[in-house]
């Protein structure tokens, strides 16, 4: 248990370096989040509530398309060699989960700030939309490490990606959509508690299978 811990805090660590490192892919990202946030207010300049929630989740599945799935397909096959002789694939797999989960955390709260800066500040209770979108941005990223995975070890990279992401993360997307939608009215909506205890289970599906799956294909 103690081996696996350091383990994964490690890798956590590993990765947390190589991003500093490579501040371009970084700053790359946030830049298409900029640029894409500033095309919709010149667009649309401020819209409805509904449109406004609507663009928003819209954005953060592309941010996390292209800030998460690339997070194996980097990976080349000496480095994945190296990681499996000194750390299990249960280790490996919850490490970029988590690692995942604070990158997407960072954008969607970025990604937040520049809507509220440029497409109008609608949110009746800040607070709460915002812990909605932590806890969105944690939801996609693991459907997306998951997917990721998957793609780096078929050998297909984005073309499997976007076949089994998209109809993957549509029902959460509608999801996170309906329970932000309290954020946006003082009217207490029904529903919201079963909605949020299906997202969470959705989640822990996702981080099970990960961890059951995973190791197959590590070691192809």
């Amino acid at each position: 248990m103690t081996a696996g811990i350091s383990h994964i805090a490690a890798l956590l660590r590993k990765d947390i370096l190589l991003e500093i490192r490579q501040q371009y892919t970084f700053y790359g990202i946030l830049l298409y989040v900029a640029s894409t946030i500033f095309v919709l207010y010149l667009a649309m300049g401020q819209p409805l509530p509904e449109v406004w929630n609507g663009l928003f989740w819209m954005i953060q599945l592309f941010i996390c398309v292209n800030a998460v799935a690339k997070s194996f397909l980097q990976e080349n096959s000496g480095r994945t060699l190296y990681y499996y002789s000194i750390a299990g694939a249960r280790d490996y797999i919850v490490a970029k989960i988590i690692f995942n989960g604070l990158l997407m955390i960072v954008m969607s709260v970025t990604s937040l700030a520049l809507f509220r800066i440029l497409m109008g500040d609608v949110v009746r209770h800040p607070w709460k939309f915002t812990g909605i979108v932590c806890l969105g941005g944690v939801s996609l990223s693991l459907v997306f490490t998951f997917l990721s995975a998957i793609a780096a070890r078929a050998k297909q990279n984005a073309a499997m990606i976007a076949i089994l992401g998209f109809p993957l993360i549509i029902p959460q997307i509608l999801i996170l959509m309906r329970i932000s939608n309290a954020a946006f009215s003082d009217v207490i909506q029904g529903g919201m508690l079963l909605m949020s205890l299906v997202l969470a289970g959705l989640d822990i599906l996702v981080i099970v299978l990960a961890v059951i799956l995973f190791p197959f294909l590590w070691k192809d």
